[in-house]
Protein backbone atom coordinates (compact mmCIF):
# COMPACT_ATOMS: atom_id res chain seq x y z
CA UNK A 1 0.00 0.00 0.00
CA UNK A 2 2.99 2.41 0.35
CA UNK A 3 4.48 1.94 -2.90
CA UNK A 4 0.81 2.61 -4.12
CA UNK A 5 0.56 6.06 -2.25
CA UNK A 6 3.96 7.14 -3.57
CA UNK A 7 3.08 6.28 -6.80
CA UNK A 8 -0.43 8.36 -6.06
CA UNK A 9 1.70 11.05 -4.65
CA UNK A 10 4.56 11.47 -7.91
CA UNK A 11 1.18 11.00 -10.28
CA UNK A 12 -0.52 13.75 -8.78
CA UNK A 13 2.15 15.98 -8.33
CA UNK A 14 3.57 15.61 -12.31
CA UNK A 15 -0.36 16.32 -13.01
CA UNK A 16 -0.25 19.17 -11.19
CA UNK A 17 2.93 21.25 -12.37
CA UNK A 18 0.51 20.70 -15.66
CA UNK A 19 -2.13 22.48 -13.54
CA UNK A 20 0.94 24.66 -12.64
CA UNK A 21 1.51 25.50 -16.36
CA UNK A 22 -2.04 26.15 -17.13
CA UNK A 23 -2.04 28.84 -14.54
CA UNK A 24 0.68 30.45 -16.18
CA UNK A 25 -0.35 30.46 -19.64
CA UNK A 26 -3.87 32.11 -18.47
CA UNK A 27 -1.89 34.79 -16.48
CA UNK A 28 0.36 35.49 -19.27
CA UNK A 29 -2.22 35.48 -21.86
CA UNK A 30 -4.14 38.04 -19.20
CA UNK A 31 -1.52 40.54 -19.19
CA UNK A 32 -0.40 40.04 -22.58
CA UNK A 33 -4.02 41.17 -23.53
CA UNK A 34 -4.67 43.97 -21.02
CA UNK A 35 -1.46 45.32 -21.93
CA UNK A 36 -1.69 44.95 -25.25
CA UNK A 37 -5.49 46.14 -25.74
CA UNK A 38 -4.93 49.31 -23.62
CA UNK A 39 -1.28 50.56 -24.74
CA UNK A 40 -1.53 49.13 -27.87
CA UNK A 41 -4.82 49.45 -28.97
CA UNK A 42 -4.09 45.48 -30.29
CA UNK A 43 -5.72 42.57 -27.93
CA UNK A 44 -4.10 38.80 -28.10
CA UNK A 45 -6.67 37.26 -30.47
CA UNK A 46 -8.59 34.44 -29.14
CA UNK A 47 -7.42 35.37 -25.74
CA UNK A 48 -10.90 34.70 -24.10
CA UNK A 49 -11.05 30.90 -25.22
CA UNK A 50 -6.98 30.83 -24.55
CA UNK A 51 -7.81 31.70 -20.88
CA UNK A 52 -10.58 29.42 -20.27
CA UNK A 53 -9.24 26.43 -21.99
CA UNK A 54 -6.27 27.03 -19.74
CA UNK A 55 -8.60 27.43 -16.70
CA UNK A 56 -9.47 23.68 -17.78
CA UNK A 57 -6.44 22.24 -17.96
CA UNK A 58 -5.62 24.28 -14.43
CA UNK A 59 -8.29 23.25 -12.22
CA UNK A 60 -8.58 19.53 -13.89
CA UNK A 61 -4.54 18.60 -13.30
CA UNK A 62 -4.49 20.09 -9.97
CA UNK A 63 -7.26 17.86 -8.36
CA UNK A 64 -5.43 14.83 -7.66
CA UNK A 65 -3.03 16.71 -5.41
CA UNK A 66 -5.70 19.26 -3.83
CA UNK A 67 -7.67 15.91 -2.45
CA UNK A 68 -4.34 14.36 -1.62
CA UNK A 69 -3.69 17.46 0.54
CA UNK A 70 -6.88 17.76 1.53
CA UNK A 71 -7.76 21.50 0.22
CA UNK A 72 -10.94 20.11 -1.74
CA UNK A 73 -14.19 21.20 0.06
CA UNK A 74 -15.39 19.19 2.91
CA UNK A 75 -18.42 19.98 5.28
CA UNK A 76 -17.72 18.04 8.51
CA UNK A 77 -20.47 18.97 10.86
CA UNK A 78 -22.07 15.37 11.62
CA UNK A 79 -19.61 12.34 10.74
CA UNK A 80 -16.80 13.52 13.78
CA UNK A 81 -19.42 13.24 16.43
CA UNK A 82 -19.69 9.62 15.38
CA UNK A 83 -18.31 6.35 17.01
CA UNK A 84 -15.34 5.74 15.22
CA UNK A 85 -16.38 2.54 13.95
CA UNK A 86 -19.36 4.10 12.16
CA UNK A 87 -17.43 7.11 11.24
CA UNK A 88 -15.24 4.50 9.20
CA UNK A 89 -17.89 2.86 7.69
CA UNK A 90 -19.23 6.28 6.51
CA UNK A 91 -15.78 7.17 5.46
CA UNK A 92 -15.34 4.20 3.26
CA UNK A 93 -18.64 4.19 2.13
CA UNK A 94 -18.11 7.90 0.94
CA UNK A 95 -15.04 7.15 -0.94
CA UNK A 96 -16.32 4.35 -2.80
CA UNK A 97 -19.15 6.68 -4.06
CA UNK A 98 -16.67 9.22 -4.86
CA UNK A 99 -14.63 6.72 -6.60
CA UNK A 100 -17.43 5.64 -9.22
CA UNK A 101 -18.93 9.32 -9.48
CA UNK A 102 -15.08 9.59 -10.58
CA UNK A 103 -14.61 6.79 -12.66
CA UNK A 104 -18.05 7.31 -14.62
CA UNK A 105 -17.06 11.01 -15.07
CA UNK A 106 -13.50 9.32 -16.80
CA UNK A 107 -15.82 7.19 -19.15
CA UNK A 108 -18.18 9.48 -20.35
CA UNK A 109 -15.15 12.57 -20.91
CA UNK A 110 -13.72 10.27 -23.07
CA UNK A 111 -17.13 9.56 -24.75
CA UNK A 112 -17.56 13.57 -25.09
CA UNK A 113 -13.94 14.04 -26.20
CA UNK A 114 -14.58 11.65 -29.07
CA UNK A 115 -17.83 12.98 -30.26
CA UNK A 116 -15.68 16.37 -29.97
CA UNK A 117 -13.49 14.88 -32.24
CA UNK A 118 -16.05 13.34 -35.05
CA UNK A 119 -17.82 16.66 -34.59
CA UNK A 120 -14.81 19.08 -35.21
CA UNK A 121 -16.24 21.18 -32.46
CA UNK A 122 -13.48 24.03 -31.72
CA UNK A 123 -13.87 26.76 -29.46
CA UNK A 124 -15.86 30.01 -31.03
CA UNK A 125 -12.74 32.53 -31.48
CA UNK A 126 -9.29 31.08 -31.74
CA UNK A 127 -10.52 28.04 -33.31
CA UNK A 128 -8.43 25.56 -30.98
CA UNK A 129 -10.14 22.32 -31.24
CA UNK A 130 -11.93 21.12 -28.24
CA UNK A 131 -10.92 17.14 -27.53
CA UNK A 132 -7.80 17.56 -26.42
CA UNK A 133 -9.26 18.99 -23.70
CA UNK A 134 -11.93 16.68 -22.69
CA UNK A 135 -9.06 13.62 -23.05
CA UNK A 136 -7.01 15.76 -20.50
CA UNK A 137 -9.50 16.32 -18.29
CA UNK A 138 -10.44 12.79 -18.32
CA UNK A 139 -7.13 11.65 -17.66
CA UNK A 140 -6.66 14.46 -15.29
CA UNK A 141 -9.79 12.48 -13.32
CA UNK A 142 -7.52 9.11 -13.05
CA UNK A 143 -5.33 10.67 -10.63
CA UNK A 144 -8.29 11.20 -8.86
CA UNK A 145 -9.79 8.14 -9.07
CA UNK A 146 -6.55 6.32 -7.71
CA UNK A 147 -6.35 8.55 -4.51
CA UNK A 148 -10.07 7.81 -3.71
CA UNK A 149 -9.67 3.79 -4.05
CA UNK A 150 -6.23 4.29 -1.46
CA UNK A 151 -9.16 6.14 0.28
CA UNK A 152 -11.35 3.75 -0.06
CA UNK A 153 -8.55 0.25 1.33
CA UNK A 154 -7.66 2.14 4.12
CA UNK A 155 -10.81 3.12 5.29
CA UNK A 156 -11.95 -0.47 4.85
CA UNK A 157 -8.95 -1.64 6.58
CA UNK A 158 -9.25 0.64 9.14
CA UNK A 159 -13.32 -0.36 9.69
CA UNK A 160 -12.71 -4.26 9.71
CA UNK A 161 -10.02 -3.54 12.32
CA UNK A 162 -12.20 -2.30 14.54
Amino acid sequence: MDKFDRFNRFVSTLFEWIGIAGLLVMMLITCMDVVGAKLFLWPVPGSIDIVMLSQLVAISFAGASALLLGRHVQVDFFVPILPPRIRDIVECVMSFLALVLFLLIVWRLSAYGYSLLVGNQVSPTARIPLYPFAYGIALACIPVSLVLFSSFLKSLSRSIKR
